[in-house]
């Protein structure tokens, strides 16, 4: 195959591969960023997902999704079959560098290709899940390299390489810096994949085996404090557990920020407004805490309730035992009618609020669902006059 017509092939396959990794990029950003977009013709089942893989973790590379990276590769190889032609022009003489641009195009193919193979097993063996329009894709990448690959590619792409590097040192300096800072800039902050970033953010939280932040007693943040935080939670919910520490982490940061805690189990044996027995054991759980309360530690018992996930009394008696609290009051208080109408209270109130989520916040009055980043957390503490 002649030159001529091996750059128009690698054109035409460039140009798929770029239709593709916009269309790809209009997929990360639906499954992402649209709440109640429909799925897109490429997610056919559990495993065959483009919209689950394009939300996994492994959708991006160096803080940037990999439909953009998709995006650039294409866009850099068409300019590559064209740099000849750019090279007569005067003030884009440096493209000279370029001697031999089929056999940087070559060695980009192969790149490409190797890398796709590290993505593909990522996708079918971590996440278990394969974006059909990604593997069409990494052929694309594998016929682009063989196409426009020859006996002598790899060594003149190195050689031209080293002599640009060398001709034009102080430009090649400048661009390394500026790509290596951007690199590290997304990298780090994930702001080009917010979605990642959030989740990333969470995840750091769930990987605690314990509360760091934990404090004792009843009161967590100033009595008289400016900013009150209402929480609805259950000590069986795994989201629950990390919003505790975050809030205890975010009382020890801000001066005037206190937590008011009320119990909000989604457990038949108490809760008599649910249908589905989701969270058995959080109304022993929410007895073991108010008795706690009782002898001055509703906090510290929370935390170690969060942690331990106690299912018996014995349990429980360890982690009074550590806490050292009382613990033939703590069982009278747990068995207790005051307790259970405590229990019962805060169960119709939260059914008045129209509350059927854990954890639920109200902060200063405004509601908040779920699980926030803790970046978002601090941010709409702040808003409600939050101080350092």
């Amino acid at each position: 195959m002649n030159i001529d017509k091996k750059k128009l092939t690698v054109q035409i396959l460039a140009l798929i591969g770029l239709a593709l990794s916009i269309k790809l990029a209009c997929i990360y950003y639906v499954a992402n960023y649209e709440k109640y977009a429909l799925s897109s013709f490429c997610s056919i089942s559990e495993f065959v997902d483009c919209d689950g893989a394009a939300r996994s973790t492994v959708s991006q590379f160096w803080g940037i999704p990999l439909a953009y990276w998709g995006i650039f590769f294409y866009i850099t190889i068409l300019f590559l079959t064209i740099v000849d032609k750019l090279k007569g022009i005067r003030f884009l003489k440096f493209l000279e560098v370029f001697k031999n641009p089929m056999s940087y195009i070559a060695v980009l193919g192969t790149i490409a290709f190797t890398v796709s193979m590290v993505l593909a097993g990522l996708s079918i063996f971590k996440i278990h899940k394969l974006c059909i329009l990604c593997v069409i894709t990494y052929f694309i990448d594998l016929i682009i390299a063989l196409v426009a690959f020859s006996r002598n590619s790899i060594i003149d792409t190195f050689r031209d390489f080293i002599d640009g590097a060398k001709k034009y040192t102080k430009t090649f300096i400048v661009l390394v810096i500026l790509a290596a800072s951007f690199l590290c800039y997304s990298g780090l902050t994930y702001n080009f994949v917010p979605h990642i970033k959030r989740s990333k953010s969470i995840m750091k939280y769930r990987k605690m085996t314990y509360n760091p932040y934990r404090v004792n007693g009843n009161q967590l943040g100033p009595e008289n404090a400016s900013v009150v935080v209402e929480l609805y939670s259950d000590f069986v919910c795994p989201l629950c557990y990390i919003h505790n520490i975050m809030l205890h982490q975010a009382v020890s940061e801000f001066s005037n920020v206190k937590v008011v805690h009320h119990n909000f189990p989604f457990d038949k044996e108490c809760n008599p407004y649910i249908s589905v027995n989701m969270h058995p054991g959080a109304c022993f759980m929410s007895k073991a805490a108010i008795a706690a309360r009782n002898q001055g530690n509703y906090w510290g018992m929370s935390s170690m309730l969060y942690e331990n996930q106690p299912y018996n009394e014995a349990d429980v008696w360890k982690i009074a035992s550590e806490l050292g609290l009382n613990a033939e009051k703590l069982q009278q208080d747990m068995n207790s009618q005051n307790t259970m109408d405590e229990i019962e209270t805060e169960l119709k109130k939260a059914q008045d609020l129209g509350l059927d989520a854990t954890p639920t916040m109200f902060v200063n009055g405004e509601k908040i669902v779920g699980v926030k980043p803790y970046y978002e957390l601090k941010e709409i503490l702040v808003k409600h006059g939050a101080k350092k």
